[in-house]
């Protein structure tokens, strides 16, 4: 005698009563931040230091799991106030990275996020944070895996696949110089023109021309100048601008 075939569902309720969840294998969904500065003409990345395998003592991105009932900018947000002790930051979905054997543990997607700040911002970082500068092996938008060094230039080897992660921020913010007004996001509210030009050439890696450089900042009419002039400095003090609109990564 055949057996009798269960009835489909009629509806999306009877659908959604019969369905099992756990019917496929499910990957745990992390996030990862990229908070990147710049200080002293070097371009700079946050980092902690593991405590506990895989990887146990490397330099890390600040990283955690997506709660079940928690959006992944929600998630970002969390993980950026509870282990960088900042909140207000905007944060800009960078990339998705899904490789199935970038983490020992098990299958782990993570998704990037990344962030511009103020030095001043990152000035006194948590315990275990440390701002690390970046050396980008490679020019212009190539791509690829960046090396992260210390104060003394020695290298430091990083956790997992994030000095792929730090890679595919570095490109994205030198591509989105050409077309996007992001280098306000590293400078104080009131700045010099020859300051903002020394972010661009840091994040560049590359000198740009002065008078060119100026006269493209001032056209974009992006820029108000406040109609006063740096102070205690060894040279004739320029003038001081500040952005006319709030920026984005």
């Amino acid at each position: 005698m055949s057996q009798k075939r269960p009835a489909k569902p009629t509806n999306e309720a009877e659908f959604l009563d019969a369905y099992d969840p756990g019917a496929f294998e499910r990957p745990s969904v992390a996030v990862d931040v990229v908070l990147l500065t710049v200080r002293e003409d070097a371009l700079e990345v946050a980092l902690l230091r593991r405590a506990e395998h895989p990887d146990k003592g490397q330099k890390a991105l600040p990283g955690a799991f997506v709660g079940i009932a928690e959006s992944l900018d929600d998630a970002a947000a969390r993980l950026v106030a509870e282990k960088v002790g900042r909140s207000g930051i905007y944060l800009e979905q960078l990339y998705t990275f899904g490789a199935p054997q970038r983490d020992p543990r098990m299958r782990i997607i993570t998704v990037a996020y990344c962030a511009l700040v103020n030095p001043e911002r990152l000035a006194d970082l948590d315990a275990g944070l440390e701002r690390c500068r970046i050396h980008v092996p490679w020019g212009g938008e190539t791509g690829g895996a960046v090396e992260v060094r210390d104060d003394y230039g020695a290298p430091l080897t990083l956790a997992l696949d994030h000095a792929e992660v730090v890679g595919v921020a570095v490109k994205r913010i030198r591509g989105k110089l050409n077309y996007a007004p992001i280098g306000y996001q590293l400078l104080p509210e009131e700045f010099t023109l020859r300051r903002l030009q020394q972010v661009h050439e840091t994040i560049l890696d590359n000198p740009v021309n002065k008078d060119s450089f100026r006269r493209r900042m001032l056209a974009t009419g992006d820029l108000e100048a406040t109609g006063r002039l740096e102070q205690e400095v060894g040279h004739r003090p320029a003038e001081l601008y500040r952005f006319s609109r709030r920026s984005a990564v």
